[in-house]
């Protein structure tokens, strides 16, 4: 898919902005992502949403959204996909293992389902936790690891291991065996490819693949049945969080696992998502191109910045909202929560993440 050209008011925005960056303290790191920034001074103020539930209101959920419930009794479900391959869930977060003659591989370890993890475990096998891969850092996915053996394998990607630790949190222990591009686990007969192609969600998350259940497992990337979660997952490479629908689907698996929501996901799941952030990336491109930053200028001035370029990153959104809107609303759930928040992400990438779009020369008749 091409992207759309910006068109010059809007690239004169942007030089406006970038130039104040020069004067005013803080805002070059607010617009130019060279550094991590609380997720509070990311986002615009006032972006009125197409339609935002009132206090108790129910809001309408497609049917590809839904998922098994989850029993009450528990706060559980665990459930064998193939040849002792096993999915647990919360009905929020959701994860796998395996289990093998000598003991059991555990991939992350949710917070929020925490001890419930081994519970779900002792319902499938009484053999102990020998390996514990991280598909990445973060503390919603790995923050229960430390309930895990001490003498467990614990892997991860470099990058990850990296950031563990200079995180020094205790329920996050450090990697013990770490890996570059490709780690391949072999325990009894049981096989995991782990790759690393690259920042996607954030450096060092990896695509976790078992071939011989084909399944894949992918975090925070695709939410089958839904749209991806506030600010596209608060990815830190939205280039590269795209690429990664096309990397996925170059595995042979017809199984897969993002992390989130309450169903587990197909090969089409992953197609979709794909045309999902594509539209999106096409959409905020349009309202790029169709909202310009001169009539806000003109209208605010420029003695408060912050409210300027608020004011047109609020219309922006909103033009890429209702264009989007139409198609996804009854496709994909939570599209009335979190699109508007997805397409300021694509919007602020388009301009400060992905590179100029070259314009191929005209050619003679």
């Amino acid at each position: 898919m091409k992207r759309k050209v910006f068109s010059a008011l809007n690239i004169f925005a942007l030089s406006v902005v970038f130039a104040l960056s020069v004067i005013l303290p803080g805002l070059s790191a607010f617009f130019q992502g060279s550094a991590p920034i609380p997720l509070e001074a990311q986002l615009p103020t006032s972006v009125v949403t197409p339609s935002t539930p009132s206090s108790g209101a129910e809001t309408s959920v497609p049917d590809a959204a839904r998922g098994p419930a989850i029993p009450p009794d528990k706060g559980y479900l665990v459930q064998q996909i193939r040849d002792n391959l096993y999915w647990v869930s919360n009905g929020i977060f959701q994860t796998m293992f395996l289990t093998y003659d000598n003991g059991v591989i555990v991939v992350d370890a949710p917070e929020s389902i925490g001890k419930n993890y081994l519970n779900a475990i002792r319902e499938v096998t009484d053999k102990p936790v020998t390996y514990v891969i991280y598909s990445h850092s973060h503390t919603d996915h790995i923050g229960a690891a430390s309930t895990f053996p001490n003498n467990a394998t614990y892997i991860a990607q470099k990058e990850t291991a990296a950031i563990l630790e200079r995180r020094k949190d205790p329920r996050r222990p450090i990697p013990t065996v770490t890996f570059s591009d490709t780690y391949t686990l072999n325990a009894g007969d049981q096989t995991l490819v782990l790759d690393y192609r690259g920042v996607n969600h954030e450096p060092g998350n990896i695509f976790i693949y078992a071939p011989r259940q084909k399944v894949l497992m992918l975090v925070d990337i695709v939410y089958p049945g839904w749209v991806p979660f506030k600010n596209l997952g608060l990815a830190d490479d939205v280039p590269g969080y795209i690429k990664a629908h096309d990397i996925a689907l170059a595995y042979d698996f017809d199984t897969f696992i993002g992390g989130h929501v309450n169903r587990l996901g197909t090969r089409q799941d992953v197609m979709v998502s794909r045309e999902f952030v594509l539209d999106l990336e096409a959409a905020a491109a349009q309202a790029l191109q169709q909202v310009n930053f001169s009539d806000f200028a003109q209208q605010i001035g420029y003695k408060d910045v912050w409210k300027l370029y608020n004011a047109y990153s609020n219309a922006f959104t909103q033009k890429c909202t209702d264009m989007m809107m139409p198609k996804w609303k009854d496709r994909l759930g939570g599209a009335d929560t979190y699109l508007s928040d997805d397409c300021w992400e694509m919007a602020e990438s388009l301009t400060v993440q992905f590179p100029p779009v070259q314009t191929p020369p005209a050619t003679e008749n």
